[in-house]
């Protein structure tokens, strides 16, 4: 069992930058491949980043590709989603969620454990 608590959101002008962050409770935290995930209102949640049980490995949705970093701690139990050059309808829920998996995946289906989610708004 994995626990989840997304942290970091708010609001940031067009072009800036946000850091978001996930803590994890339970032993087994680096067993689990880690991605952040986004739900604009009206639209469907989608994967903007994944990344492997070690950390050696990430794949990205490519409108993020270049501008958005995901990294994670396994001793503090954290993943990390830095966001640059932001963009208005990059507005959204943005989600933690991890998986049963040892490398990145991208598939929704794929993830068994969700935070509650933090919001990001971009203003123009």
């Amino acid at each position: 069992q994995v626990q989840l608590v997304e942290s970091g959101g708010g609001l940031v002008q067009a072009g800036g930058s946000l850091i978001l962050s996930c803590v994890a409770s339970g032993r087994t935290f680096s067993s689990y491949a880690m991605g952040w995930f986004r739900q604009a209102p009206g639209k469907e949640r989608e994967c903007v980043a994944g990344i492997s049980w070690s950390g050696g490995s990430t794949r990205y949705a490519d409108s993020v590709k270049g501008r958005f970093i995901i990294s994670r701690d396994n001793a503090k139990k954290m993943v990390y989603l830095q966001m640059n050059t932001l963009k208005p309808e990059e507005t959204a829920v943005y989600y933690c969620a991890a998986a049963r998996k040892i490398i990145a995946t991208m598939g929704r289906k794929l993830y068994e454990y969700w935070g509650q989610g933090t919001q990001v708004t971009g203003s123009s």
